[in-house]
């Protein structure tokens, strides 16, 4: 440690502790949106909660994908901006530190996290992808396990009609059961009881016996007056439905792998429309991992504001830009994948036109004395932001002797 300088372990501190703040933020901020869905489409569903933090679990690696490039450039803007506002940047400067020199540190931690993308990007997040899908058909199918919703009536096996009043100890205990019945020969057991609970068998895991006590059974044949019958305890089988086996992984792009994404995409025997999708998705999944290396000199470009001025407007545009690159390398990938466009010239061409406008922005800083990128929007925002706090700033009361404002 003591052989890395002083200053880069100065950059270092000042970089990754907003960088963890922003990834985790952005992070939770995803988590926390899909969370509310996913509850609520596993309330639907029946199944168990347990069941949605597996599903964010599989979300993980996409997000993380999304909010590590924000991280970067958020961190090392925040950074840098904490450097000119209280002058040390200056005073670097001044001693013949160039931003090159700078950004020696950001730059490392950007090729770490370009690595960790593209092994999110590539591998961890097609299976990750795949895994998410399998929970949801299967929370959808039955497999993991459906609730019997207290009040309401459920249909079991297509055939039974079930409600119930009150549910104990955690659904072992239930009470006031109501059951209606059908078979193939047209005949309708109506089924009502005081109590009941759910077991299990051993010869049969698709079949679960309902354990009724003191209850009534009216059997209606539709020929003959029904038949009643009283009973002390009563077993009710139950045939659960058939589980279909999952499909395999590659139903979409986004789930292959990077070997799998080459041979599919540049293979004559496979469709055009699956190499058109296969080379847009691995073109889109570059695109967005190559950006991040021109992260620290957007930053920078959007981090120092105008002399003796603490505007933030450079935060506030560098999220606007790399949103918006993202949703247009969304676009590009999706028209690619239709067969539309050239996946190479819909992914690459804003990418190159991106990467110039982030150059110049850095060249402006760096080398152009007093150069601001953002120049003019700077001025705007000042201008704006002072008409503001003059329309809704509070009037100075006038002091005696003093002649009030003419209106």
């Amino acid at each position: 440690m003591k052989s890395i300088p002083s200053l880069d372990r100065y950059i270092f501190r000042l970089v990754i502790l907003p960088m963890l703040g922003v990834f985790a933020i952005a992070a939770s901020l995803l988590l926390l949106d899909k969370m509310l869905r996913l509850f609520d489409f596993v309330a639907v569903e029946g199944g168990p909660v347990g069941v949605v933090f597996k599903m964010l679990g599989a979300l993980i690696p996409e997000y993380a994908s999304l909010a590590i490039p924000l991280g970067l450039l958020l961190g090392i803007l925040l950074a840098f901006r904490k450097l000119a506002t209280s002058s040390e940047l200056d005073v670097m400067r001044a001693v013949g530190l160039s931003y090159g020199r700078l950004l020696r540190v950001p730059y490392i931690i950007t090729a770490v996290l370009m690595a960790v993308n593209v092994a999110l990007v590539f591998y961890v997040q097609p299976v990750s992808r795949y895994y998410y899908e399998q929970l949801e058909y299967e929370l959808r199918s039955g497999a993991l396990g459906a609730s019997i919703k207290v009040g309401e009536f459920t249909t079991l096996a297509d055939r039974m009609a079930l409600r119930i009043d009150s549910s104990e100890d955690d659904g072992r205990r239930l009470r006031g059961i109501f059951a209606r019945v059908a078979d193939d020969k047209g005949q309708v057991l109506s089924i009502s009881a005081a109590e009941g609970a759910f077991l299990a068998t051993s010869d049969s895991p698709d079949t679960i016996i309902l354990r009724l006590t003191d209850g009534t059974i009216v059997q209606d044949t539709g020929e003959q007056t029904p038949r009643v019958l009283s009973f002390t305890r009563h077993d009710l089988p139950i045939d659960l439905p058939a589980v279909e086996e999952f499909r395999a992984r590659g139903d979409a792009e986004r789930e292959y792998i990077l070997p799998e994404l080459l041979r599919i995409g540049w293979s004559e025997s496979t469709t055009q429309a699956k190499r058109d999708a296969s080379q847009a998705s691995f073109n889109f999944r570059m695109v967005e991992v190559v950006m991040m290396a021109l992260m620290p000199l957007l930053a920078v470009a959007l981090a120092i504001p105008p002399k003796r001025s603490t505007s933030a407007l450079g935060v506030f545009v560098s999220i606007v830009m790399v949103v918006a690159y993202h949703k247009v390398n969304q676009y590009g990938e999706d028209i690619a994948a239709l067969g539309r466009f050239d996946p190479v010239l819909a992914l690459w061409v804003p990418f190159v036109l991106f990467a110039a406008l982030i150059v110049w922005m850095y060249y402006k800083v760096a080398y152009v004395p007093g150069g601001q990128p953002i120049g003019a929007l700077e001025t705007a925002f000042a201008k704006l932001a002072g008409r503001l706090r003059k329309l809704f700033g509070r009037r100075r009361p006038a002091r005696a002797g003093e002649l009030a404002p003419a209106e």
